[in-house]
């Protein structure tokens, strides 16, 4: 990699971010369908269906985030000047977003839930640990897991400087550390919230260091149209399509043994499909990012390039739309084929709600990007004086 030219911006990552977001959007969707609220549903496999194989969307958003810190600072000095920049931004436009957001859907839950006559002192403690744990709402462990390898970041830059070497052993490291922390926690840590430690996602966070330091040599790979590409490249690109529609099956098929029937694996197998299949979709999402980029229609790649823009907002804001959706049931079935309908529907009436929502609160509160992160380029408005210049190109948001 290139220590010295500034890196070129990669406007497929928010395509990619685009396919993150939906991924996300579908299993949140999906969630109480293929939980128990529809198992006597003939449609179930389509609900079990839709929450395991969209399960990509976290572990990419993860891979992004340090594939896009890696590319963008590898080749960068590491000093104080470089740590207080680094450092006050995210402060800035995720962990203050993020503490927002917390409080937001902690107060929220507790009056859903009818906890609100809890005293002060009960409240101010359960709040803290929900801060510290990334628990006050189901999807902000993301976001709390992310600050985490950003307060380890700037070692992990120093020894990939020092030890250029290091970035071919990312992946089996990132495994070996993500498998250990699995296999201690099954037996012995016993966490509650193992998914709320970066531990549990290394190899994602290995492999985005991997892909950022030799992203010049799969480039040309990512590139080229298929008639372009030499043989073993169209074979890689078939072997890869096909493990990963392979294994995403499995997984799915896994999950609806055990829901549907009672027919459990052992747990540690779950967390090997996943892995696989979140790992496969890396590298499934990016190849499709750079090939909508080059060959979908205006229309189609400005769209996902403004969702994928927007997905740290949509992110953070679209379940308590969907916590309102579900409200409007009413006296749909779940063995209904309207119940499948008003699912799926789930997906993007929360996901336009949130977007516009993002959008509005961008152009007319201020400090809007202390609440939803960064502010995209083309968002109404001037950017506030706060927020990063977008000439940082894919670090705009690196939670994304």
């Amino acid at each position: 990699m290139d220590s010295t030219a500034r890196k070129e911006r990669l406007p497929e990552l928010d395509l990619f971010r685009a396919f993150a977001i939906l991924g996300v959007v579908h299993v949140h969707a999906s969630s109480y369908a293929a939980g128990i609220q529809a198992s006597a549903s003939p449609y179930y496999y389509f609900f079990n269906w839709m929450n395991i194989f969209f399960k990509f969307g976290t572990p990419c958003f993860i891979f992004l985030s340090s594939f896009v810190l890696f590319y963008n600072y590898a080749g960068r000095p590491v000093d104080r000047g470089l740590i207080a920049r680094f450092y006050k931004k995210r402060l800035l436009f995720i962990v203050f977003p993020y503490l927002a957001a917390s409080v937001c859907y902690y107060i929220v839950s507790q009056t859903v839930n009818g906890r609100l006559g809890l005293s002060f002192g009960e409240h101010m403690a359960k709040l803290g640990v929900a801060l510290a744990t990334g628990t006050a709402y189901t999807h902000l462990y993301f976001v709390f897991i992310n600050v985490q390898f950003y307060a380890l970041f700037p070692l992990a830059l120093l020894l990939l400087q020092r030890y250029r070497r290091l970035a071919a052993w990312a992946v089996p490291i990132g495994l070996a550390v993500e498998w250990g922390f699995a296999l201690w926690n099954k037996y012995d840590l016993l966490l509650a919230n193992k998914a709320s430690y970066a531990p549990t996602y290394m190899s994602y966070y290995m492999l985005g260091m991997c892909l950022a330091v030799y992203f010049d040599s799969i480039k040309d790979w990512l590139g080229k149209t298929v008639k372009l590409r030499t043989r073993l490249q169209r074979w890689g690109s078939g072997a890869l399509w096909g493990s990963w529609l392979t294994v995403a099956m499995l997984h799915v098929q896994a999950y609806h043994n055990g829901r549907a029937y009672g027919q459990w694996l052992p747990s540690l197998a779950y967390e090997l499909l996943w892995n696989i299949h979140s790992l496969l979709s890396a590298f499934v999402l990016l190849q499709a990012a750079f090939w909508v980029y080059r060959k979908g229609g205006p229309a189609l790649v400005s769209f996902l390039a403004r969702m994928g823009a927007l997905s740290f907002a949509i992110y953070l804001l679209h379940p308590v739309f969907l916590l309102v959706y579900r409200r409007f049931r009413y006296t749909i079935a779940p063995e209904s084929a309207g119940y499948v309908v008003w699912i799926w529907a789930g997906v993007p009436v929360c996901l336009l709600l949130a977007w516009l929502t993002a959008v509005s609160v961008y152009r007319w509160v201020p400090g809007a990007a202390l609440l939803l992160g960064s502010k995209p380029a083309g968002v109404g408005g001037r950017a506030s004086a706060l927020e990063p210049a977008r000439a940082e190109g894919a670090d705009r948001s690196a939670a994304n």
